[in-house]
């Protein structure tokens, strides 16, 4: 079974370690990486794996991290928000054709590993190739590079794969350039870099049910560190974890008029009932309609959720924007 499919939404299986994986005596593939966002650069390594994989049989699988490397190499300097959380990175993934996802704890017993023993630890089994992007580095002091795995390729029995930087509006692509670029609120940007729309995949908690007595229920998510774009009224899509999609309306930020104590994603979904408490929501933000403000009142803040629903139902009617 696909650990990284299934249907629609649904989690899927994230394995912790290579020696989890029954390839019933084919080798695996590997795409190594830490991955953030799956952008265009990782989606040609990963490509590189599973062209390998369907090409020589055998498994094509994701080796990634957890935490992100960074934040335990150089707290300081990590992003406070990163473009997918593992699940949703592997559940992108499966649908590039990656058959399995592992993700490794990263701590700082792994990163103080030389860069022979990781490599032995990944070739525990048959490898029959291992894509990584050219200016990838691994092991203590990262001493593991391109030349060190080539000149491990032939004692070890693997094709060794190195990918180059994929380059947008001239310069290369990276987590950093994407992440700034959401934040500025250029989505169209983010969007030319990950090859696809962004999108945010949360699990929808309680609030305090204010849409719904306005006559507007909304779907709650926590941000948590999840990039987000700017604050304020954004129309959107959704994908429930049935796997079809819904328009609607949300609010970023903290909700003056109701004096919000903290930013939280509230989601409308248009001529939606359903009660969505508990599930994994997949929001792609499409168009920024107008900053957050203060209402004078709870009336003046239903009324413009009205003037809002309106304008991106019009918004979200252009085919051009199906999500299929």
């Amino acid at each position: 079974m696909n650990s990284c499919s299934g249907t629609a939404m649904e989690a899927p299986r994230l394995l912790s370690s290579l020696d989890e994986i029954d390839a019933k005596g084919e080798p695996l593939h590997l795409a190594l990486g830490v991955f953030d966002g799956v952008h265009l650069g990782h989606q040609a390594v990963i490509a590189s794996a599973v062209h390998a994989a369907r090409a020589q049989s055998g498994p094509a699988v994701l080796v990634t991290f957890d935490p992100h490397p960074i934040r335990v190499l150089a707290p300081s300097k990590a992003p406070s928000s990163l473009l997918a959380t593992l699940e949703h990175k592997a559940r992108i993934v499966a649908a590039l054709g990656i058959d399995h996802c592992v993700a490794l704890h990263f701590d700082l017993a792994l990163a103080s590993m030389e860069a022979s023993d990781f490599l032995d630890l990944l070739t525990r089994g048959r490898v029959g190739s291992i894509s990584v992007g050219e200016d990838w580095r691994f092991g203590r002091n990262r001493a593991g590079d391109m030349n060190f795995l080539k000149a491990k390729s032939e004692e070890k029995g693997y094709q060794l794969h190195t990918l180059a930087p994929i380059m947008f509006e001239g310069e290369r692509i990276s987590s950093t350039r994407i992440r700034q670029a959401i934040r500025d609120g250029n989505l169209d940007a983010a969007a030319g870099m990950l090859g696809r729309p962004y999108s945010v995949s949360r699990k929808v908690i309680h609030g305090r049910q204010l849409g719904g007595k306005l006559g507007f229920p909304t779907a709650n998510l926590d941000p948590g560190d999840a990039q987000m774009p700017p604050d304020g009224v954004w129309a959107v899509k959704a994908r429930l974890e049935n796997g079809l999609w819904a328009d609607g309306v949300a609010n970023l930020g903290l909700r003056p008029t109701v004096d919000g104590e903290s930013r939280l994603l509230e989601v409308h979904l248009f001529d939606l009932s359903a009660d969505l408490y508990g599930q994994n929501l997949e929001v792609r933000f499409v168009r920024h309609l107008r900053p957050e403000i203060r209402f004078s009142s709870v009336e003046a803040l239903r009324s413009q959720i009205e003037v809002d629903s309106t304008a991106a139902r019009a918004l979200l009617a252009n085919p051009a924007l199906d999500s299929d």
